[in-house]
């Protein structure tokens, strides 16, 4: 089956302007980055903040235009759309921000900031509002709040909101970009379970994007590992939880802190080391000064990515060469 968003070989890199506007550096935020999302499954993506998941994103969402690479949606590329052609698509792909309190219109009642996307779109206040209604109810929000404003709801109610504006316009794929790490832990679980239940009551796409490696095992049926704007290992998120391949994917595994009593992670193996500059990143395999594997060849040029099992990928020298491996191009 053809997925129904894909990004092949996607690239972006950002110019850092000094102050009297020369150009003191470039970094390469997401670099040679491909993946696939199945039709109502959940793709996952994790990695320590700066690894460019968020970049990434934007770049599906076009907005911002990468340098090379595709994006996919049904089986056409959509970098090269433009005006209605390009509204049309970004109705069928919606985002959910990480920050609740930025992300809606606080001089918006509740109800107007869900209706404002189909207002946008053409479609009467009236006709809006009464949609918005039922998106808002979707979400938990009874219509008491909806004359609201967003100052007097508390942050899972709020995300609650930015949930209905993202649905209102029946997308196929929702992003979700950091939805939960603003919210309580008790509140997370509240959102999450809502992403779930929405996902099957109107046969959502979800692209989940999150550092909290506990978050994305919930949430996902694939899982994406991402490192200093590269995919280190990718795969069914079974496997990947299960039998992690890449020594940062088994590192960031390890630095999960352990709920039994008496158990400590500081001493397990977590990542040692600062994240490198994304201006200066290491040549050839970008954790090699950080990985505790690393050899002279991982400074010689970027490792093949190699399929260890049936979907389940990794960027690794370690399992170049052993015959059952096949190397994917």
């Amino acid at each position: 089956m053809e997925p129904i968003l894909e990004g092949v070989n996607l690239g972006k890199s950002f110019h850092i302007k000094g102050l009297l506007g020369k150009t003191k550096g470039t970094v390469s935020a997401v670099h040679d980055v491909s993946f696939s999302l199945k039709e109502q499954a959940t793709l996952g993506i994790v990695g320590e903040s700066g690894c460019g998941k968020s970049t990434l994103a934007r770049l599906i969402m076009r907005l911002i235009q990468p340098d090379v690479g595709k994006v996919n949606y049904r089986g056409e590329d959509i970098l090269p759309l433009s005006g209605s052609s390009l509204q049309k698509v970004r109705k069928k792909i919606q985002m959910v921000f990480q920050n609740p309190y930025s992300s809606i219109n606080p001089k918006l009642s509740i109800l107007d900031n869900v209706a404002f996307p189909l207002w946008e779109n053409g479609v009467g206040k009236i006709d809006a509002r009464k949609k918005a209604l039922y998106y808002l109810e979707a979400v938990g929000l009874p219509r008491l709040y909806a004359n609201r404003l967003p100052t007097s709801l508390s942050g899972g109610q709020r995300q609650r909101v930015a949930i209905a504006r993202a649905l209102v316009l029946e997308p196929e794929i929702v992003i979700a970009d950091e939805a939960v790490s603003a919210l309580d832990k008790s509140v997370q679980a509240q959102v999450l379970r809502l992403f779930q239940d929405l996902k099957k009551e109107f046969s959502l796409s979800l692209v989940f994007i999150s550092h909290d490696l506990n978050v994305v095992e919930y949430m996902s049926d694939e899982v994406m590992v991402m490192y200093l704007g590269k995919v280190v290992e990718a795969g069914p998120a079974e496997q990947i939880y299960a039998d992690p391949q890449h020594p940062y994917t088994q590192a960031l595994l390890d630095s999960i802190p352990s709920m039994e009593v008496g158990v400590s992670t500081l001493d397990n193996s977590p990542i040692k080391g600062e994240l490198p500059s994304p201006m200066n990143p290491p040549s050839g395999c970008r954790f090699r000064t950080r990985c505790p594997l690393a050899t002279e060849q991982c400074a010689s040029g970027a490792p093949p990515k190699i399929e260890v099992s049936p979907g389940h990928s990794t960027a690794c020298f370690l399992y170049e060469g052993v015959a059952k491996n096949k190397v994917l191009l």
